[in-house]
Protein backbone atom coordinates (compact mmCIF):
# COMPACT_ATOMS: atom_id res chain seq x y z
CA UNK A 1 0.00 0.00 0.00
CA UNK A 2 1.69 2.82 -0.95
CA UNK A 3 -1.20 5.45 -0.97
CA UNK A 4 -2.29 6.64 2.36
CA UNK A 5 -5.98 5.22 3.19
CA UNK A 6 -8.26 7.83 3.56
CA UNK A 7 -10.26 7.49 6.27
CA UNK A 8 -13.63 8.08 5.48
CA UNK A 9 -14.63 4.99 3.19
CA UNK A 10 -11.80 2.59 5.33
CA UNK A 11 -14.22 0.34 5.58
CA UNK A 12 -15.31 0.09 2.35
CA UNK A 13 -11.65 -0.72 1.02
CA UNK A 14 -11.32 -3.20 3.85
CA UNK A 15 -14.99 -4.79 2.83
CA UNK A 16 -13.48 -4.83 -1.14
CA UNK A 17 -9.90 -6.65 -0.10
CA UNK A 18 -11.79 -9.42 1.72
CA UNK A 19 -14.33 -10.17 -0.86
CA UNK A 20 -10.85 -10.58 -3.17
CA UNK A 21 -9.26 -12.96 -0.47
CA UNK A 22 -8.73 -16.22 -1.65
CA UNK A 23 -7.87 -17.05 2.31
CA UNK A 24 -11.04 -15.54 3.49
CA UNK A 25 -12.65 -18.53 4.35
CA UNK A 26 -10.27 -19.61 6.32
CA UNK A 27 -11.12 -17.71 9.62
CA UNK A 28 -14.50 -19.97 10.13
CA UNK A 29 -11.82 -22.78 10.90
CA UNK A 30 -11.15 -20.51 14.19
CA UNK A 31 -12.92 -20.01 17.14
CA UNK A 32 -12.86 -16.10 17.69
CA UNK A 33 -13.04 -14.64 20.90
CA UNK A 34 -15.69 -12.54 21.85
CA UNK A 35 -16.07 -9.00 23.35
CA UNK A 36 -18.90 -7.17 25.08
CA UNK A 37 -18.91 -4.15 23.88
CA UNK A 38 -18.75 -5.04 20.14
CA UNK A 39 -22.14 -7.36 20.44
CA UNK A 40 -19.64 -10.11 18.80
CA UNK A 41 -16.18 -11.03 17.81
CA UNK A 42 -13.51 -9.21 19.13
CA UNK A 43 -10.92 -8.00 17.11
CA UNK A 44 -8.21 -10.02 17.98
CA UNK A 45 -4.39 -8.92 16.45
CA UNK A 46 -2.55 -11.19 19.67
CA UNK A 47 -1.93 -14.23 17.44
CA UNK A 48 2.13 -13.65 18.47
CA UNK A 49 1.50 -14.06 21.70
CA UNK A 50 -1.40 -16.79 21.73
CA UNK A 51 -2.50 -18.35 18.19
CA UNK A 52 -6.56 -18.70 18.56
CA UNK A 53 -7.99 -22.37 18.85
CA UNK A 54 -8.85 -24.43 15.48
CA UNK A 55 -12.03 -25.36 15.70
CA UNK A 56 -10.45 -29.04 14.23
CA UNK A 57 -8.68 -28.94 17.92
CA UNK A 58 -11.66 -30.39 19.80
CA UNK A 59 -12.22 -32.94 17.69
CA UNK A 60 -8.39 -34.33 17.73
CA UNK A 61 -8.47 -34.14 21.71
CA UNK A 62 -11.53 -35.77 21.97
CA UNK A 63 -10.34 -38.64 19.92
CA UNK A 64 -7.52 -38.91 22.46
CA UNK A 65 -9.36 -39.32 25.07
CA UNK A 66 -11.73 -41.51 23.51
CA UNK A 67 -8.64 -43.37 22.47
CA UNK A 68 -7.42 -43.38 26.27
CA UNK A 69 -10.89 -44.32 27.34
CA UNK A 70 -10.99 -47.57 25.00
CA UNK A 71 -7.38 -48.63 25.63
CA UNK A 72 -5.74 -47.42 28.64
CA UNK A 73 -1.92 -47.94 28.17
CA UNK A 74 -2.66 -50.37 24.81
CA UNK A 75 -3.22 -46.62 22.99
CA UNK A 76 0.44 -46.34 22.54
CA UNK A 77 -0.17 -49.01 20.02
CA UNK A 78 -3.44 -49.26 19.32
CA UNK A 79 -4.85 -45.85 19.07
CA UNK A 80 -5.48 -44.23 15.87
CA UNK A 81 -2.67 -42.43 16.17
CA UNK A 82 -0.06 -44.15 18.39
CA UNK A 83 1.10 -42.60 21.31
CA UNK A 84 4.42 -44.17 21.31
CA UNK A 85 5.02 -41.99 17.83
CA UNK A 86 2.59 -39.23 18.47
CA UNK A 87 5.50 -36.83 18.03
CA UNK A 88 6.35 -37.91 14.54
CA UNK A 89 2.71 -37.08 13.69
CA UNK A 90 3.63 -33.64 13.66
CA UNK A 91 7.44 -34.05 11.93
CA UNK A 92 6.01 -32.98 7.89
CA UNK A 93 4.23 -30.27 9.04
CA UNK A 94 6.85 -28.52 10.88
CA UNK A 95 9.31 -29.71 8.27
CA UNK A 96 7.21 -27.59 6.01
CA UNK A 97 6.97 -24.08 8.49
CA UNK A 98 10.99 -24.69 9.37
CA UNK A 99 12.03 -25.21 5.54
CA UNK A 100 13.82 -28.48 6.90
CA UNK A 101 14.09 -32.12 5.83
CA UNK A 102 12.05 -34.36 8.33
CA UNK A 103 15.32 -35.65 9.63
CA UNK A 104 15.51 -32.33 11.42
CA UNK A 105 12.83 -31.49 13.11
CA UNK A 106 10.96 -32.67 16.39
CA UNK A 107 8.26 -31.63 18.69
CA UNK A 108 9.41 -31.87 21.96
CA UNK A 109 9.61 -30.02 25.27
CA UNK A 110 9.08 -26.41 25.88
CA UNK A 111 10.74 -23.49 24.18
CA UNK A 112 13.40 -22.21 26.82
CA UNK A 113 14.24 -25.95 27.45
CA UNK A 114 15.09 -26.71 23.88
CA UNK A 115 17.15 -24.11 23.51
CA UNK A 116 19.05 -24.96 26.67
CA UNK A 117 19.35 -28.52 25.35
CA UNK A 118 20.91 -27.16 22.02
CA UNK A 119 23.10 -24.51 23.70
CA UNK A 120 24.54 -27.54 25.54
CA UNK A 121 25.27 -29.05 22.32
CA UNK A 122 26.14 -26.16 20.36
CA UNK A 123 27.71 -23.55 22.74
CA UNK A 124 30.96 -25.72 23.27
CA UNK A 125 33.78 -22.92 25.03
CA UNK A 126 37.05 -23.94 24.39
CA UNK A 127 40.66 -22.36 24.51
CA UNK A 128 40.00 -18.64 22.80
CA UNK A 129 36.38 -19.74 21.91
CA UNK A 130 34.22 -18.32 24.42
CA UNK A 131 31.91 -15.83 23.69
CA UNK A 132 28.07 -15.97 22.87
CA UNK A 133 26.72 -13.91 20.91
CA UNK A 134 23.12 -12.97 21.72
CA UNK A 135 20.81 -9.38 21.01
CA UNK A 136 20.54 -6.56 22.94
CA UNK A 137 16.86 -6.41 24.26
CA UNK A 138 16.55 -9.95 23.61
CA UNK A 139 13.45 -11.84 25.21
CA UNK A 140 14.41 -11.92 28.73
CA UNK A 141 14.16 -15.75 29.17
CA UNK A 142 16.52 -16.13 25.99
CA UNK A 143 18.83 -13.59 28.39
CA UNK A 144 18.29 -15.83 30.96
CA UNK A 145 19.31 -19.06 29.59
CA UNK A 146 22.19 -17.24 27.88
CA UNK A 147 23.74 -15.87 31.30
CA UNK A 148 22.79 -19.34 32.86
CA UNK A 149 25.03 -21.34 30.23
CA UNK A 150 28.03 -19.07 30.53
CA UNK A 151 27.68 -20.08 34.23
CA UNK A 152 27.37 -23.02 33.63
CA UNK A 153 30.81 -23.15 31.92
CA UNK A 154 32.14 -20.98 34.55
CA UNK A 155 32.40 -18.21 32.43
CA UNK A 156 31.90 -14.58 33.63
CA UNK A 157 29.65 -12.33 31.03
CA UNK A 158 31.09 -9.28 31.22
CA UNK A 159 33.78 -10.85 29.48
CA UNK A 160 32.02 -13.30 27.17
CA UNK A 161 28.66 -12.49 26.49
CA UNK A 162 28.15 -10.13 23.36
CA UNK A 163 24.90 -8.32 23.47
CA UNK A 164 24.83 -6.18 20.08
CA UNK A 165 22.80 -3.33 19.99
CA UNK A 166 21.19 -1.49 17.42
CA UNK A 167 23.05 2.15 16.43
CA UNK A 168 22.72 4.91 18.19
CA UNK A 169 18.65 6.75 17.92
CA UNK A 170 17.74 3.76 15.81
CA UNK A 171 15.48 0.96 17.05
CA UNK A 172 16.66 -2.06 14.78
CA UNK A 173 19.92 -3.67 14.07
CA UNK A 174 21.39 -3.37 10.83
CA UNK A 175 22.24 -6.83 9.07
CA UNK A 176 25.91 -5.06 8.13
CA UNK A 177 26.31 -4.20 11.54
CA UNK A 178 25.55 -7.96 12.99
CA UNK A 179 28.63 -9.33 10.89
CA UNK A 180 31.08 -7.01 11.57
CA UNK A 181 30.55 -7.64 15.10
CA UNK A 182 30.79 -11.12 14.50
CA UNK A 183 33.94 -10.28 12.57
CA UNK A 184 35.64 -9.00 15.33
CA UNK A 185 34.94 -11.41 17.53
CA UNK A 186 36.67 -13.94 15.23
CA UNK A 187 37.61 -16.73 17.03
CA UNK A 188 36.60 -15.57 20.29
CA UNK A 189 33.26 -16.21 19.25
CA UNK A 190 31.88 -20.22 19.81
CA UNK A 191 28.24 -19.59 18.96
CA UNK A 192 25.69 -16.73 17.73
CA UNK A 193 22.17 -17.13 19.39
CA UNK A 194 19.77 -14.45 17.49
CA UNK A 195 15.85 -14.40 17.10
CA UNK A 196 14.34 -14.90 14.21
CA UNK A 197 12.14 -12.41 14.53
CA UNK A 198 12.69 -9.94 17.29
CA UNK A 199 9.33 -10.04 19.73
CA UNK A 200 9.66 -6.01 20.95
CA UNK A 201 10.52 -4.82 17.24
CA UNK A 202 8.58 -6.94 14.72
CA UNK A 203 12.29 -7.25 13.06
CA UNK A 204 13.08 -10.19 10.68
CA UNK A 205 16.57 -10.98 10.97
CA UNK A 206 18.48 -12.25 7.45
CA UNK A 207 19.45 -15.75 8.72
CA UNK A 208 21.17 -16.96 6.18
CA UNK A 209 23.54 -14.08 5.84
CA UNK A 210 23.77 -14.21 9.52
CA UNK A 211 24.90 -17.80 9.78
CA UNK A 212 27.20 -17.73 6.74
CA UNK A 213 28.84 -14.93 9.06
CA UNK A 214 29.21 -17.09 12.26
CA UNK A 215 30.49 -19.90 10.18
CA UNK A 216 33.19 -18.10 8.42
CA UNK A 217 35.02 -17.34 11.87
CA UNK A 218 34.44 -21.12 13.00
CA UNK A 219 31.17 -20.62 15.09
CA UNK A 220 27.72 -22.04 15.46
CA UNK A 221 24.79 -20.00 14.90
CA UNK A 222 21.31 -20.83 16.00
CA UNK A 223 17.91 -19.27 16.45
CA UNK A 224 15.05 -18.42 18.79
CA UNK A 225 12.02 -19.02 16.43
CA UNK A 226 8.76 -18.20 18.52
CA UNK A 227 8.04 -15.03 16.36
CA UNK A 228 9.07 -16.46 13.28
CA UNK A 229 7.65 -20.22 13.02
CA UNK A 230 4.49 -20.16 10.87
CA UNK A 231 4.49 -15.96 10.83
CA UNK A 232 7.62 -15.57 7.95
CA UNK A 233 8.74 -18.12 5.26
CA UNK A 234 11.97 -19.99 6.44
CA UNK A 235 14.97 -22.83 5.04
CA UNK A 236 16.95 -23.38 7.94
CA UNK A 237 18.10 -26.27 5.91
CA UNK A 238 19.02 -24.09 3.01
CA UNK A 239 20.62 -21.56 4.74
CA UNK A 240 22.93 -24.07 7.02
CA UNK A 241 22.11 -22.95 10.29
CA UNK A 242 23.02 -25.00 12.66
CA UNK A 243 19.91 -25.45 15.51
CA UNK A 244 16.67 -23.60 16.24
CA UNK A 245 14.04 -24.01 18.60
CA UNK A 246 10.22 -22.57 18.51
CA UNK A 247 7.59 -22.04 20.87
CA UNK A 248 3.97 -24.05 19.11
CA UNK A 249 1.31 -21.61 20.29
CA UNK A 250 1.91 -18.58 18.56
CA UNK A 251 1.43 -18.04 14.90
CA UNK A 252 1.15 -22.09 15.16
CA UNK A 253 -1.78 -21.94 17.16
CA UNK A 254 -1.03 -25.22 19.03
CA UNK A 255 -2.74 -23.71 22.41
CA UNK A 256 -1.64 -22.19 25.55
CA UNK A 257 1.58 -24.25 26.93
CA UNK A 258 1.78 -25.70 24.02
CA UNK A 259 4.71 -28.49 22.98
CA UNK A 260 7.79 -26.85 21.42
CA UNK A 261 10.12 -27.70 18.70
CA UNK A 262 13.77 -28.10 17.67
CA UNK A 263 15.60 -27.60 14.72
CA UNK A 264 19.06 -29.96 14.06
CA UNK A 265 21.12 -29.56 10.51
CA UNK A 266 20.96 -32.51 8.79
CA UNK A 267 24.99 -32.14 8.76
CA UNK A 268 24.83 -33.24 12.84
CA UNK A 269 22.48 -35.95 12.56
CA UNK A 270 25.13 -38.94 12.84
CA UNK A 271 27.17 -37.53 15.75
CA UNK A 272 26.68 -39.20 18.34
CA UNK A 273 29.77 -37.59 19.86
CA UNK A 274 28.37 -34.22 20.05
CA UNK A 275 27.33 -33.88 23.77
CA UNK A 276 23.87 -33.42 24.83
CA UNK A 277 21.51 -33.97 28.03
CA UNK A 278 20.25 -37.50 26.91
CA UNK A 279 17.09 -39.37 27.78
CA UNK A 280 15.39 -42.48 26.61
CA UNK A 281 12.97 -41.19 24.20
CA UNK A 282 15.89 -39.79 22.32
CA UNK A 283 17.60 -43.66 22.21
CA UNK A 284 17.40 -46.18 19.43
CA UNK A 285 13.53 -46.57 18.81
CA UNK A 286 14.08 -50.45 17.95
CA UNK A 287 16.15 -51.32 21.38
CA UNK A 288 14.55 -48.34 23.70
CA UNK A 289 12.40 -50.95 25.34
CA UNK A 290 15.46 -52.90 26.43
CA UNK A 291 16.21 -50.83 29.03
CA UNK A 292 19.78 -50.81 28.00
CA UNK A 293 21.75 -48.94 30.48
CA UNK A 294 23.91 -47.31 27.52
CA UNK A 295 22.29 -44.29 25.78
CA UNK A 296 22.46 -45.29 21.43
CA UNK A 297 21.36 -41.99 20.24
CA UNK A 298 18.65 -41.47 17.44
CA UNK A 299 19.71 -39.73 14.06
CA UNK A 300 18.48 -36.48 13.60
CA UNK A 301 17.21 -33.89 16.00
CA UNK A 302 15.14 -36.49 17.14
CA UNK A 303 18.22 -37.69 19.27
CA UNK A 304 17.52 -34.48 21.32
CA UNK A 305 14.46 -35.98 22.86
CA UNK A 306 14.55 -37.00 26.83
CA UNK A 307 10.77 -37.96 27.18
CA UNK A 308 7.76 -39.39 25.16
CA UNK A 309 5.52 -37.00 24.09
CA UNK A 310 2.52 -34.96 25.85
CA UNK A 311 -0.23 -36.47 23.12
CA UNK A 312 -2.83 -34.15 24.90
CA UNK A 313 -1.09 -30.96 24.59
CA UNK A 314 0.12 -31.86 21.16
CA UNK A 315 -3.00 -32.67 19.89
CA UNK A 316 -3.82 -29.59 19.54
CA UNK A 317 -0.58 -28.59 17.37
CA UNK A 318 -1.32 -31.73 15.40
CA UNK A 319 -4.97 -29.99 14.21
CA UNK A 320 -3.13 -26.41 13.24
CA UNK A 321 -0.33 -28.23 11.42
CA UNK A 322 -2.43 -29.74 9.21
CA UNK A 323 -4.33 -26.40 8.25
CA UNK A 324 -0.64 -25.42 7.51
CA UNK A 325 0.05 -28.11 5.03
CA UNK A 326 -3.39 -27.47 3.32
CA UNK A 327 -3.24 -23.66 2.84
CA UNK A 328 0.33 -23.57 2.07
CA UNK A 329 3.13 -21.07 2.86
CA UNK A 330 2.68 -19.12 -0.25
CA UNK A 331 -0.69 -18.06 0.22
CA UNK A 332 0.11 -17.09 3.80
CA UNK A 333 2.72 -15.23 3.24
CA UNK A 334 1.03 -13.43 0.43
CA UNK A 335 -1.75 -12.11 2.78
CA UNK A 336 0.24 -11.34 5.56
CA UNK A 337 2.14 -9.04 2.91
CA UNK A 338 -1.05 -7.29 1.96
CA UNK A 339 -2.04 -7.34 5.63
CA UNK A 340 0.34 -5.70 7.33
CA UNK A 341 0.92 -3.43 4.16
CA UNK A 342 -2.83 -2.33 5.07
CA UNK A 343 -1.85 -1.47 8.63
CA UNK A 344 0.64 0.61 7.99
CA UNK A 345 -0.58 3.03 5.21
CA UNK A 346 -3.67 3.02 8.03
CA UNK A 347 -1.39 3.65 10.53
CA UNK A 348 0.14 6.42 8.83
CA UNK A 349 -3.24 7.98 7.45
CA UNK A 350 -4.19 7.63 11.17
CA UNK A 351 -1.72 9.95 12.01
CA UNK A 352 -2.26 12.77 9.19
CA UNK A 353 -5.62 12.73 9.86
CA UNK A 354 -4.89 13.44 13.79
CA UNK A 355 -2.20 15.28 13.55
CA UNK A 356 -0.49 12.80 16.07
CA UNK A 357 2.82 10.98 15.62
CA UNK A 358 2.36 7.57 15.50
CA UNK A 359 6.23 5.49 15.37
CA UNK A 360 6.51 2.37 13.74
CA UNK A 361 9.44 0.46 15.06
CA UNK A 362 9.18 -2.28 13.01
CA UNK A 363 11.29 -1.80 9.65
CA UNK A 364 9.24 -0.87 6.67
CA UNK A 365 11.13 -3.18 4.47
CA UNK A 366 8.38 -6.08 4.16
CA UNK A 367 11.19 -8.38 3.80
CA UNK A 368 12.68 -7.31 7.12
CA UNK A 369 9.50 -7.83 8.81
CA UNK A 370 6.56 -10.65 9.39
CA UNK A 371 2.84 -9.83 10.62
CA UNK A 372 3.71 -7.76 13.85
CA UNK A 373 3.96 -4.01 13.42
CA UNK A 374 5.07 -2.53 17.00
CA UNK A 375 3.80 1.06 17.50
CA UNK A 376 4.33 3.65 19.93
CA UNK A 377 1.98 6.66 19.94
CA UNK A 378 3.93 9.59 20.90
CA UNK A 379 2.28 11.68 24.17
CA UNK A 380 -0.04 9.16 24.82
CA UNK A 381 0.03 5.94 27.43
CA UNK A 382 -2.02 3.13 28.79
CA UNK A 383 -5.24 5.85 28.25
CA UNK A 384 -4.72 4.77 24.46
CA UNK A 385 -4.21 0.76 25.32
CA UNK A 386 -7.16 0.61 27.50
CA UNK A 387 -9.19 3.31 25.16
CA UNK A 388 -8.89 0.13 22.53
CA UNK A 389 -8.92 -2.55 24.89
CA UNK A 390 -12.64 -1.39 26.17
CA UNK A 391 -13.80 -1.52 22.74
CA UNK A 392 -13.08 -5.02 21.92
CA UNK A 393 -9.19 -4.31 20.36
CA UNK A 394 -7.37 -7.33 22.24
CA UNK A 395 -3.40 -6.45 21.78
CA UNK A 396 -0.15 -6.20 23.86
CA UNK A 397 1.37 -3.48 25.48
CA UNK A 398 4.74 -3.67 26.07
CA UNK A 399 6.65 -0.79 28.06
CA UNK A 400 7.58 1.68 28.22
CA UNK A 401 5.06 2.64 25.28
CA UNK A 402 4.91 0.20 22.40
CA UNK A 403 1.30 -1.40 21.10
CA UNK A 404 2.01 -4.83 19.04
CA UNK A 405 -0.21 -5.67 16.85
CA UNK A 406 -0.52 -8.64 14.52
CA UNK A 407 -3.08 -9.32 11.84
CA UNK A 408 -2.53 -12.83 11.07
CA UNK A 409 -3.05 -14.32 7.86
CA UNK A 410 -5.13 -17.18 9.05
CA UNK A 411 -8.03 -15.43 10.94
CA UNK A 412 -8.12 -12.02 10.82
CA UNK A 413 -9.15 -9.50 8.20
CA UNK A 414 -8.83 -6.47 6.37
CA UNK A 415 -11.72 -4.97 7.95
CA UNK A 416 -10.74 -6.15 11.51
CA UNK A 417 -7.38 -3.89 10.55
CA UNK A 418 -10.19 -0.83 9.37
CA UNK A 419 -11.93 -1.40 12.49
CA UNK A 420 -9.27 -1.08 14.61
CA UNK A 421 -8.11 2.37 12.62
CA UNK A 422 -11.07 4.13 13.43
CA UNK A 423 -11.13 3.20 17.11
CA UNK A 424 -7.25 4.12 17.02
CA UNK A 425 -8.11 7.31 15.55
CA UNK A 426 -11.29 7.90 17.96
CA UNK A 427 -8.80 7.48 20.81
CA UNK A 428 -5.64 9.71 20.13
CA UNK A 429 -8.80 12.46 19.85
CA UNK A 430 -10.21 11.24 22.87
CA UNK A 431 -6.95 11.42 24.78
CA UNK A 432 -5.23 14.30 22.99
Amino acid sequence: MDKLLPLDNLLQQARALDAGDPLAAERANFHMPQHPSRGGEALYFTGNSLGLQPRAAENIIAEELEDWRKFGVEGHFKSRRPWVNYQDELTEGLALIAGAQPLEVVAMNTLTVNLHLLLISFFRPSGNRTQLMIEAGAFPSDRYAALSQLQLHGLNPEDHLIEIAPRPGEHTLRTEDIEARIAQAGNRLACCALSGVQYYTGQLFDMARITAAAHKVGATCGFDLAHAAGNVPLKLHDWNVDFACWCGYKYLNGGPGCAAAAFVHERHARRPELLRLAGWWGHNPERRFKMEPDFDSMSGASGWQMSNAPVMNMAALYASLETFKRVGLVALREKSLALTAFLESGIHAVATDTGERLEILTPADPAARGCQLSVVAHGHGLELFKHLTDRGVIADWREPGVIRLAPVPLYNSFEDIAQFLLLLAEGLRTSS
